[in-house]
């Protein structure tokens, strides 16, 4: 599989300290399944190779005004745990980008994720279609959540979808495994980072 860096984009969801880094509000959640896939090495090495081949490297948090006001009075499910967990909070550590990962010149922000989908309350589908982005390839927190619902969208709207199985994780390594599993390769092509760079040409 030939993947065009010209017409790809590497989207990074959610690689916040709240989640990757010793300390964050969600890191003890996630620490096994990181350790398990070595996430955090496996997506610097595919981003620096990716931006080197001239593929557009876009990073997508989650953030919410203190009070989480931009949910509704009574959350449930997993932003219930948001809110209760207090993160991901604009302006504090806990929501900033990950030092490792920090957008570098050129790399696209995208603002305005408030919920699971990236494309849902962002102007990610916009930017994509602008810059003649035709396959998007996926990591980030969590496999099964927000992964998962960004993949899922971008399927719909007609992108070619690559998962990269090796750059995310989740809250438990059967949550995980069992996305990777079965939900992945009914909506994108999953495939390691290691093999997504070979892809690039």
């Amino acid at each position: 599989m030939q993947i065009d860096p010209s017409t790809t984009a590497v989207v990074l969801i959610e690689y916040q300290n709240d989640f990757a880094s010793e300390g964050g509000g969600l890191h003890d959640a996630v620490r096994p399944v990181m350790e398990k896939t070595d996430m955090l090495a496996n997506t610097s090495r595919m981003v620096d190779a990716a931006r080197a081949a001239g593929a557009t490297i876009m990073h997508a948090p989650i953030t919410f005004a203190e009070g989480y006001n931009e949910l509704g009075a009574h959350p449930y499910g997993i932003l219930k745990g948001v809110v209760d967990g207090k993160v991901f909070v604009k302006g504090t550590w806990g929501a900033e980008i990950i030092d490792q990962l920090a957008p570098a010149e050129g790399d696209i922000l995208i603002e305005g994720k408030r919920g699971l989908d990236t494309f849902a309350s962002t102007n990610l589908d916009f930017i994509l279609r602008s810059k003649g982005i035709t396959t998007i390839a996926l990591g980030g927190f969590l496999t099964n959540c927000c992964v998962e619902s960004t993949m899922r969208s971008g399927y719909e709207n007609g992108y070619k979808v690559i998962t990269l199985s090796d750059c995310v994780a989740a809250t438990s390594v059967e949550e995980h495994e069992n996305a990777i599993a079965y939900d992945y390769p009914m909506f994108s092509t999953p495939m390691t980072a290691g093999k997504f760079v070979e892809s690039l040409g």
